[in-house]
């Protein structure tokens, strides 16, 4: 059986824990029964065997998988991973939810996404997390009643993801810190406004609002001060083709969209400008996540 989950974009601009969208980096987990519990991991985080010993996956997978079945099997668990550690693209979403969407699915066993999500939120309580690597493409959600409530929008083609990777992370615990303790009326105001608008304009694929909607006065020039060349990679992204560039998550990678055509060109200058960053362009998932039995 393969699980895969996406990487995910979240804290979208005004969206703080709001707003998500899935991007096609994917973790994937093979998993086999065998008569002897083993472990194997290649790609990110593979340099680091502490991983292995306490993995995060297992004992979320284990915790399921016992009270689901009342049983004790021994199982070899092959992960390949894409979504970079510690960088704000939802490493820690994507191991909660393949978690526990392959302790149900090991045994044949039916799990709604409604219910994963749910499930996942006793471990994420950030639904801009969990909710696109759940559900893939653009998600607005809350939280209401212990459930997540949201609405979801496929990102057509015609965009692509042009995603800048630091070579050091933000600590997202030091990044919380960094925010006020409280809020002015007009910045609250302000961003209530612009993140009704960046949803509308998702909702409606009105792309060319996506600049203006984006804005930000609540979280992101207080996390961004911890790695100031992000005010650069985002200046020089806007002025070179970007139709959105925000945060990700809470750091330190910077995220921006953009048309197929212009990705090529934003991309090539950023790398020219930023050449001890990682720089990519890639498709948008607008499935979540997938089992293969």
């Amino acid at each position: 059986m393969r699980v895969s989950v996406p990487a995910t974009s979240a804290n979208l601009g005004p969206g703080f824990d709001t707003l998500g969208l899935a991007i096609a980096m994917k973790n994937q987990v093979v998993i086999k029964p065998s008569k002897f519990h083993s472990v194997s991991l290649r790609g990110e985080g593979s340099n680091n065997p502490a991983l292995k010993d306490n993995n995060m996956f297992i004992s979320i997978f284990n915790d399921f998988y016992h009270n689901l079945t009342h049983k004790k099997r021994n199982f070899r668990f092959e992960f390949q991973n894409e979504v970079p550690l510690s960088r704000g693209l939802g490493s820690s979403s994507a191991v909660i939810v393949s978690a526990i969407a392959s302790a149900y699915a090991i045994e044949g066993i039916k799990l709604e996404k409604q219910k994963l999500l749910n499930l996942a939120l006793a471990y994420e309580n950030h639904p801009d997390n969990i909710t696109p690597a759940v559900m893939g493409g653009f998600n607005v959600a809350t939280v209401q009643d212990n459930e997540v409530r949201f609405l979801n929008k496929s990102i057509p083609k015609v965009l692509k993801a042009v995603v800048v990777i630091p070579n050091r992370p933000i600590s997202t615990q030091l990044s919380r810190k960094a925010l006020p303790y409280k809020y002015s009326k007009e910045d609250v105001i302000y961003n209530i406004s612009h993140s009704s608008l960046l949803t509308a304009a998702f909702m409606s694929e009105n792309w060319d609002m996506l600049k203006c909607a984006s804005q930000d006065m609540i979280h992101q020039k207080y996390r961004m001060k911890h790695m100031p060349e992000l005010f650069d990679v985002q200046k020089t992204a806007l002025s070179n083709g970007s139709l959105m560039s925000t945060l990700s998550g809470s750091g330190s990678t910077l995220f921006s969209v953009a048309y197929v055509d212009d990705s090529r060109k934003l991309e090539k200058a950023l790398k020219q400008k930023f050449p001890h960053f990682k720089v990519f362009t890639c498709d948008f998932d607008n499935v979540g996540v997938r089992i293969d039995l």
